[in-house]
């Protein structure tokens, strides 16, 4: 597990409702973002008009806003413990002051874990629903999947490299089953750090062998574990609840 590869990518995601108005937007983040970010990493703007205007989290560098609108649609949805939840979860980002990886990774880890499991059947009625943060944090509870894309854009938001982070399915060796996990790794090469909803302590892969990894992803990307813990990318079919959930975050739907 400790050598499973770290996909990166230089795409920048915009919905572009109004192109000046982007333009604008861009213009502004390159004089904030130092410009190395702009070259090696991951900048995904989950930015529209509406969004700006009225809707959901706005994640880009260093800023990070649940619009009011965003809030009382939760709440009218959810109840009102659903505004409670978002904005701990706004004042995580907003207020974190660590002076390590390590003590983000502790706070983020131990935040989400204090939410509730639901199976998918139980909280969505489906059998496969993979939830973004605010729909996971609004109706307070989720699986697997949900704990690792609500860490994985928790870190983002709180300003972690996408290379630095992986969100991987494994096999949960004592459960008989699949699941899913956030790892971390300072810079290639390192052995991952797992944050997991099972357990609150983070452990490194090495401490973690009850878990055996299926496969990875981050951004875009998708890696199949192979022999030696080396992998290959794919475009497998796997990614499709992926881009279904951005594309609803995209489009500002809870």
């Amino acid at each position: 597990m400790h050598n499973l590869l770290i996909g990166r990518t230089n795409t920048i995601s915009v919905r572009v409702d109004k192109p000046e108005l982007m333009n604008r937007i861009l213009q502004h983040l390159r004089r904030q973002v130092p410009a190395t970010f702009w070259k090696t990493g991951v900048l995904l703007v989950l930015i529209s008009l509406t969004g700006l205007l009225r809707g959901s989290p706005v994640l880009a560098g260093n800023i990070f806003n649940i619009s009011q609108d965003t809030l009382k649609k939760a709440e009218a949805k959810w109840g009102r413990d659903a505004r409670t939840r978002l904005l701990a979860w706004e004042n995580l980002i907003r207020s974190d002051n660590s002076t390590s990886d390590l003590e983000k990774l502790e706070k983020v880890n131990a935040f989400m874990n204090k939410i509730p499991y639901g199976e998918d059947i139980d909280v969505w009625g489906v059998d496969d629903y993979w939830a973004t943060p605010i729909e996971f944090l609004g109706i307070g509870a989720g699986d697997c999947e949900d704990y690792a894309i609500a860490k994985y854009f928790t870190l983002k938001a709180m300003g972690f490299a996408d290379e630095k982070l992986n969100i991987t399915y494994v096999k949960a060796v004592k459960l008989n089953r699949t699941h899913m996990v956030l790892t971390y790794v300072n810079k290639p090469g390192d052995e991952p750090l797992v944050l997991d909803n099972l357990i609150d302590t983070i452990k490194p892969a090495s401490g973690r062998q009850d878990l055996l990894p299926i496969f990875s992803f981050n951004g875009t990307n998708l890696w199949m574990a192979q022999q030696r813990g080396q992998g290959k990318v794919t475009d497998s079919s796997r990614l499709r609840p992926w881009r279904e959930l951005l594309k609803r975050m995209q489009e500002n739907n809870l």
